[in-house]
């Protein structure tokens, strides 16, 4: 039987071929799409999930806040939690948690000068580890024992592409390298890269005990934050009961602070890509909301495509009219027809389904490059992707053919044989609540791809402050050697005609910066503390980046305090410490990291974080020179590459120890956008394949419609009626449910967008004429979709549709 159904639906799909072809198209577009999408949400939901104690992972969340200590003074901001922290925190949970199994530290990234024989790079992202650091976490090791590596003092483990750049495919255990100048580490280990799918990567680890041997000090310093922690518990501890301990904890280990000046916050692994409460992290953080965003593209886009289908089957169900009168005449059941016309669901939906996986390779590259993920293709033919792969037609094809062939089954075989069957009114309108809903979706779509990326224009485009483009960036790691001779190194790259300004920070906009604790008197005299962000910078870093200053003056070297005695602050700052008019705190004194002095500058708020963030309270001090790392250069637009391999030229003959590595400052700055810039591109292409579909489902329908009125229009024409007449009455009635749609759709659009763009301290407003262009594309799309069929009928010979009569 189940053969002869397979039969049956076969000739009916080759009897119709335009709506066949439709609905297999639509159908597959929809599937490809939805498993892509799937990809995509799959990727952002397994970071660090490969890890064999996921569950069982937590790291150390930290919060610093200043404490109100003058009457004068503001009440402190909100407390926000921050990965980076104090390293004698974890020695003491490890001492005071006996639920703690493994406990682990990590520095912040480091950039240190490699050097293997005659092979130097200047690697970064290199993090100093402790010795438990791979019995909590699973990377692969290749080559080295993973209980000992790390123990060691002056010993490196190596991930495999550091490992490959400096040694080949041979084993490099024991090999020596030399690190900057005075530094020598021993590899004990080769262990696998880290995975993409991971909060953190980084490209080497280096021992704690070699860190330690440096600066042993902070190892004891409640208040240097440059560690992060991770620890280890076993399955179903009670981190809400450990939590609730931790205000008696700090008490006994750091008695000078209290709940509201520092705190500590256990947060699982499985939170630090998409769900983290900290705000400022190593490595990259994912968008839970994007996650959502993805999720529901990918059930509006099957789901319309399952409409076209529910559309197009019901709108003929006048030809297989007779043929189901036929049938019941002669004994066929309600069950056996339904059953029969879910069967051509089922076709329909396998076939669909075999052309996706065709597209979905074809397509593959293109999203690896959009999305910036690796999705292999071997995430296809898993056993979760088999399975769904072979459940696809019945998961697709029943659900989209259930009420057409209930529709179908019911037909009453007297009344279809006698001539006497019209199609339902309740049916007609089911098609255009579809249609209505189809384009519902693809005009918001449009106009939430139209905000998404003025959002993004917006983002690239915005006077951040200080001067970012024509701002070329030398990173040369801090070297000690470029520092001792920062003066003359900045005047050799000056001499050039083509450089127009030259600076020297230990950081530029949009890289990591520390917060240093700084205290400024208050109006009634009283000294307050907070802890501002710090940068670190030289007498020509204001006027190298053109920014202004608001009140006071910046660095000059006319004034010799300025190196040891002067702090510039920005205008969030100011108000910070209580000073509305910046003019007001100009002469105050300071105290900041074992410095004092006054205040001499307030410069004007600029965005030296990501636009998802308001500027922020920032202090600018004078750097002593071994905190130097960074030199920018304002240059001049024209013969880029000959102006930086003049510059190359005469870095190598000043440093020839340290390699000419450069950057340009927009494009890094800007670089913080790449998830926003993926999120649109990928919004974007999902977002014209749903309209897609959508037309082509308009399409078959208007198809339909025109064939069945192919008799009326050639009587109208007979009777006078002009082409614009005919092209208006076809396309009138279509026309009106995307009228319809534009109205549904410009609330739905402008909820989720204003949603979307909460996510930005600085953001664009959304335009009533936004949705006005996003539904007059849709209207134009309709028309063009409507327009064709309408025209090719209305030009028809009325002879050719009369003739029979």
């Amino acid at each position: 039987m189940i053969r002869n159904y397979l039969k049956i639906a076969w000739r009916s799909l080759s009897r119709s071929k335009i709506y066949s072809f439709i609905n297999i198209i639509g159908l597959t577009v929809g599937i490809a799409c939805c498993i892509l999408i799937v990809m995509y949400v799959k990727d952002e939901l397994s970071y660090d999930r490969y890890h064999q104690h996921y569950n069982e992972i937590y790291r150390v969340l930290q919060a610093f806040r200043s404490p109100t200590g003058q009457k004068d003074a503001p009440p402190p901001g909100p407390r926000e939690y921050q990965v980076w922290g104090c390293a004698p925190v974890g020695p003491a949970l490890s001492a005071d948690f006996p639920e703690i199994k493994q406990l682990t530290q990590f520095t912040s990234p480091v950039t240190l000068l490699m050097q293997y024989g005659d092979k130097r790079f200047q690697e970064g992202n290199i993090l100093f580890a402790d010795s438990a650091t791979f019995d909590i976490f699973s990377w692969r090791m290749l080559y080295g024992n993973r209980e000992t590596a790390l123990k060691a003092p002056n010993t490196i483990v190596l991930t495999r592409s550091m490992a490959e750049k400096y040694f080949g495919d041979t084993n490099p255990i024991g090999q020596v390298f030399k690190a900057e100048s005075d530094l020598s580490l021993m590899v004990s280990g080769v262990m696998e890269d880290v995975p993409a799918n991971s909060h953190f990567t980084f490209s080497a680890l280096i021992s704690m005990s070699t860190f330690r041997r440096f600066r042993p000090e902070i190892f004891d310093w409640w208040g240097y934050v440059d560690f992060y922690t991770y620890f280890l518990v076993p399955e179903h501890t009670n981190i809400a009961a450990m939590q609730a301990k931790v205000p008696d904890f700090l008490k006994r280990y750091n008695p000078k602070a209290n709940a509201n000046t520092y705190t500590i916050a256990f947060e699982p692994l499985r939170d630090a890509y998409l769900r983290s409460e900290a705000g400022r992290q190593p490595g990259t953080t994912g968008s839970l909301s994007n996650v959502y965003i993805f999720s529901l593209v990918a059930v509006f886009i099957l789901f319309i495509a399952g409409i076209n289908f529910i559309n197009l089957t019901t709108a003929r169900s006048m030809e297989r009219a007779k043929e189901i009168g036929v049938r019941k005449a002669v004994g066929a059941y309600q069950q056996g027809l339904v059953l029969q016309y879910l069967t051509e669901a089922v076709l329909i939906a396998a076939l669909a389904t075999v052309l996706a996986l065709a597209l979905i390779l074809l397509l593959l590259p293109m999203v690896r490059e959009i999305s910036g993920k690796q999705l292999p293709y071997g995430d296809l033919f898993n056993w979760k992707m088999a399975t769904v792969l072979l459940l696809a037609p019945f998961l697709v094809g029943l659900p989209a053919g259930i009420y057409p062939a209930w529709v179908l089954a019911r037909f009453k075989p007297a009344l279809v044989l006698k001539g006497k069957f019209e199609s339902s009114g309740r049916g007609i309108q089911l098609r255009k609540g579809l249609v209505v809903f189809q384009f519902t979706l693809s005009i918001a779509l449009i106009a939430c791809t139209a905000i998404v990326f003025s959002q993004l224009d917006h983002l690239r485009t915005r006077n951040l402050g200080f001067r970012q483009d024509q701002m070329l960036v030398i990173d040369y790691g801090g070297d000690e050697a470029v520092n001792k001779n920062i003066d003359a190194v900045k005047t050799a790259l000056a001499a050039n005609p083509a450089v127009l300004a030259v600076t020297a920070s230990r950081a530029v906009p949009g890289e990591f910066f520390p917060n240093g604790s700084t205290q400024i008197a208050t109006k009634s005299g009283g000294m307050q503390s907070y802890d501002p962000a710090l940068y670190e910078v030289d007498y020509d870093f204001f006027s190298a980046y053109e920014m202004k200053m608001v009140a006071g003056r910046a660095y000059s070297r006319d004034f010799l305090a300025d190196t040891t005695h002067s702090l510039i602050i920005n205008e969030a700052a100011a108000r910070l410490y209580g000073y509305a008019n910046p003019e007001e705190i100009i002469g105050k004194n300071f105290e900041q990291w074992g410095r004092k002095g006054t205040i001499v500058g307030v410069v004007k708020d600029f965005n030296y974080q990501s636009l998802h963030k308001k500027v922020e309270p920032l202090a600018l001090r004078m750097a002593p020179y071994e905190a130097l790392g960074r030199i920018s250069l304002r240059i001049k637009a024209d013969r880029l590459s000959k102006i930086i391999a003049e510059l190359e030229r005469t870095w190598a003959t000043l440093e020839p120890q340290r390699p000419f590595r450069y950057s340009f400052l927009d494009q890094a700055f800007n670089a913080q956008y790449q998830q926003d810039v993926r999120f649109g591109q990928i919004f974007a292409a999902f977002g014209s394949l749903t309209i897609f579909i959508a037309c082509l489902g308009l399409f078959g329908l208007a198809t339909y419609s025109t064939e069945k009125r192919l008799k009326e229009i050639g009587i109208r024409k007979v009777l006078g009626a002009s082409v614009s007449n005919i092209i208006t009455l076809l396309s009138g009635d279509f026309i009106k449910l995307v009228l319809i749609a534009i109205l549904i759709a410009t609330p739905l659009g402008w909820w989720s967008m204003h949603r979307w763009l909460n996510g930005f301290a600085y953001r664009v407003d959304i335009h009533w004429w936004i949705f006005g262009l996003a539904g007059l594309t849709a209207v134009m799309i309709a028309l063009l979709t409507v327009g064709f069929l309408a025209l090719k009928a209305a030009m028809m010979n009325p002879v050719r549709s009369l003739k029979s009569e």
